[in-house]
């Protein structure tokens, strides 16, 4: 531990403080328990996260949480996101992917957002700036359930879809219920959180969230993909295992 407190006590040049913050989760949370696919590192355990606390949820480096690794993991083994040459729309861009995704050459890359100031473009999503049939791929994970009109979102996402091209449009939904639990006269951010689980969230989705998205077009599998992983990566990358990615084509 003193080493850790010299480390943040030292005046460090900034050209060296990615290595000495590395330096620093090693020490700390170095360990061969969990493993992190969107960032590749080892770890004794994962930070805990949410409103109400998950054990091991958030990956200390990357800041990856159980969706993140899950969808990480499905685009590189399910999707040709990694090797073909595609045209991609990124929704609330996630610090490790939108790195990743500037990095590979195969892609066309344009990360959104309304508020995001690691997004390259400010937009509403329910009035997407863009040509119809624009993108090959796009990524819009947790964004509808913070959305009014999320119906004219998706209807925007599906525009600017290219034909035979895919979308992962991932929210929170309830399976345990049937239909989707919204009230427009909640506004308040209190009550938000208690009625819906966040300050900013709209609405709690139920399993009519598939009708929602087909009713913009979409042609929607819901992929259990989680489950073929088997129990060892589900443990090992702490994934949850009732986790379903909407897979959306056009």
């Amino acid at each position: 531990m003193k080493i850790l407190k010299l480390i943040a006590k030292a005046a460090i040049p900034k050209k060296y403080l990615p290595f000495t913050r590395d330096l620093y989760i090693s020490l700390l949370y170095g360990g061969n328990n969990f493993t992190c696919p969107c960032c590749g590192w080892h770890f004794r355990k994962f930070l805990p996260s949410g409103v109400l606390l998950r054990a091991n949820a958030e990956c200390p480096r990357c800041g990856a949480l159980e969706r993140h690794r899950l969808i990480w993991l499905y685009l590189l083994n399910r999707t040709n996101l990694f090797s073909d040459s595609l045209r991609v729309l990124h929704f609330a861009p996630e610090p490790i992917f939108r790195r990743t995704f500037l990095s590979l050459p195969n892609l066309m890359y344009i990360s959104a957002d309304l508020e995001s100031p690691i997004a390259m473009v400010k937009l509403d999503i329910t009035n997407i700036p863009f040509k119809d049939d624009s993108f090959d791929a796009i990524l819009c994970s947790h964004v509808l359930e913070h959305i009014a009109d999320d119906r004219k979102a998706m209807h925007e996402l599906f525009r600017v879809l290219k034909p035979r091209g895919w979308a992962i449009l991932q929210s929170p939904v309830n399976q345990k219920s049937s239909r989707t639990f919204e009230d427009p006269s909640v506004v308040s951010p209190e009550d938000r959180e208690r009625i819906f689980g966040q300050h900013d969230h709209v609405r709690i989705y139920g399993r009519d969230y598939t009708d929602r998205l087909q009713s913009a077009g979409f042609t929607v599998k819901l992929d259990g993909y989680v489950k073929e992983l088997g129990s060892d990566i589900i443990k090992r990358c702490s994934l949850k295992e009732d986790e379903v990615i909407y897979f959306c084509s056009k």
